[in-house]
């Protein structure tokens, strides 16, 4: 099986050259285009996360020796989380070699955070099955390097700093609320409200539930401290 030119200039994106060429088709290839003749990525896709934190485990290690547990983890949680491999999938341009079926293309899966997010991983499972462990790692220290330097010490992902400032300060976990839902069903957009029981609210709109609750959370948590509070008009 031979890699077609598009897949072939992006296996050079990588910086590796496949010697099982399936394996690379596997990882680009989402569920929504898969048969009984045509694997997807979804196991691809499990074992690349258990790749990529080992790597990313190793590398924090070795870049901050005296760093305590309680820094590594959530520098640890920014790397690998779905965000930043999504964001890694952008820069390699991952989205333009998706295989994807029709209903997924007509979504806009080719911009899918969720989405660019699980290939990447898989793209990691392919290089590691085709080459082992030192060539995944390789890779995704070309792809990553700068990002473990940069991560800063409470890279916490906006949901959990939220609450963390919420329980420092006697309160309740906030509440995420469904205030709005626009768009086709094929490309929804979600409109979710981030409330502290104080009345402090601020509202975001994004292409899933989750991205709109985690915009929300960073705009409350930024507005919070820099000391400025907003509530919620009353009915």
């Amino acid at each position: 099986m031979k890699l077609s030119g598009e897949l072939t200039n992006f296996a050079g994106r990588l910086g590796h050259e496949f010697t099982r060429p399936a394996l690379l088709i596997e990882a680009v290839t989402h569920p929504s285009m898969s048969s009984p003749s045509r694997a997807d990525n979804q196991r691809l896709e499990f074992l690349g996360d258990r790749v990529l934190g080992l790597v990313m485990a190793e590398a924090l290690l070795e870049h901050d020796p005296t760093a305590a547990e309680g820094q590594l983890a959530p520098r640890f949680n920014a790397l690998v989380r779905k965000e930043a491999c999504a964001d890694v999938a952008r820069q390699i341009d991952l989205g333009k070699v998706l295989k994807l079926g029709r209903s997924e293309m007509l979504s806009g899966g080719r911009r899918k955070e969720a989405l660019l997010g699980d290939a990447m991983e898989a793209v990691i499972a392919a290089v590691y099955l085709d080459a082992g462990f030192d060539a995944a790692r390789a890779m995704i220290m070309r792809l990553w390097g700068a990002r473990i330097g940069d991560v800063a010490d409470d890279a916490r992902d906006p949901k959990t700093a939220l609450q963390e400032w919420a329980q420092a300060r006697g309160m309740t976990p906030p509440k995420y609320l469904q205030t709005d839902r626009s768009g086709p069903d094929h490309a929804p957009q979600f409109t979710i409200t981030a409330q502290l029981p104080n009345g402090a609210a601020e509202a975001a709109t994004a292409g899933s539930k989750r991205q709109a609750e985690q915009a929300a959370a960073q705009m409350l948590l930024t507005r919070l401290e820099s000391g400025q509070t907003k509530t919620p008009p009353e009915d």
